[in-house]
């Protein structure tokens, strides 16, 4: 009967029968193994993980986080960022200096930067530049100050947790506030008064480099206090580095 009911349900072709059997069966017995293959990477890999953020940092790598620390002092100091402004009526150049908490013109006895540069402004239409319009010179003061406590912290508490997480959050406070930066330059550009004296098309302010508006120049480049935060950051870079190495060499 066992013979009878086998040979009912082959089909007209044995030998694709055959193969899709076979082709079956190395499906079904492969997938519980492959899954186990994978699951095992995936452990592997979570341990190396973990074993990574638990690592011990190096005498050298707590040194270079207090010297990281100690770098993040000129951010207070000096411009984050400086903008110049030439034409032929200003031939020396009219100077913006971005600080972390304030905007700062350049200064002469006869003259004040900022205030030349927004009365130029109110000739084309766009508003001026008000420190209170700046919601970045509130909360990157303070960002800066919180990135040198936890860098603190993650040198006496000596763990490597500790100095990825810093790491990982100058990163995106360095991004962000490049965005935020970005999309000011772009709104102040783009929101002009349609009444203006002087009609100029939308546009957007260099964030690096130079570009031609109306019958000005303007340059701008990242100031001392955007070197000294990126020194900070390759001084990080720099300890998680050192000390994985010394532990994988133990």
């Amino acid at each position: 009967m066992d013979s009878i009911a086998l040979t009912l349900s082959i089909p007209n072709n044995p030998m694709r029968s055959l193969m899709a059997i076979t082709q079956y069966s190395v499906l079904g017995d492969g997938a519980p193994e492959r899954a186990t293959t994978d699951g095992r990477a995936v452990k592997n890999r979570l341990d190396k993980a973990n074993a990574f953020f638990e690592l011990s940092l190096t005498l050298r790598s707590r040194v270079l986080i207090l010297v990281a620390v100690i770098a993040l002092v000129p951010a207070f100091l000096f411009p984050l960022w400086n903008m110049t402004f030439t034409s032929n009526q200003y031939l020396d150049g009219l100077t913006l200096n971005i600080y972390s908490h304030r905007l700062e013109g350049g200064k002469t006895p006869a003259r004040d930067d900022l205030r030349e540069i927004n009365a130029l402004n109110h000739y084309i239409g766009m508003r001026p530049l008000l420190e209170s319009d700046f919601s970045e010179f509130v909360w990157i003061p303070f960002v800066i100050g919180a990135l040198a406590v936890l860098a603190l912290r993650a040198m006496v508490i000596g763990k490597m947790s500790n100095l990825v997480d810093v790491f990982v959050i100058f990163s995106y406070f360095g991004l962000f506030s490049f965005w935020s930066f970005y999309n000011k330059l772009y709104a102040y550009g783009h929101n002009l008064d349609p009444m203006a004296a002087i009609k100029v098309a939308p546009f957007t302010p260099p964030l690096i480099g130079r570009q031609v508006v109306g019958n000005f120049t303007v340059t701008s480049s990242p100031g001392t206090a955007s070197f000294m935060l990126v020194t900070f950051a390759l001084l990080l870079l720099t300890a998680i580095f050192l000390s994985r190495r010394a532990n994988q060499g133990a």
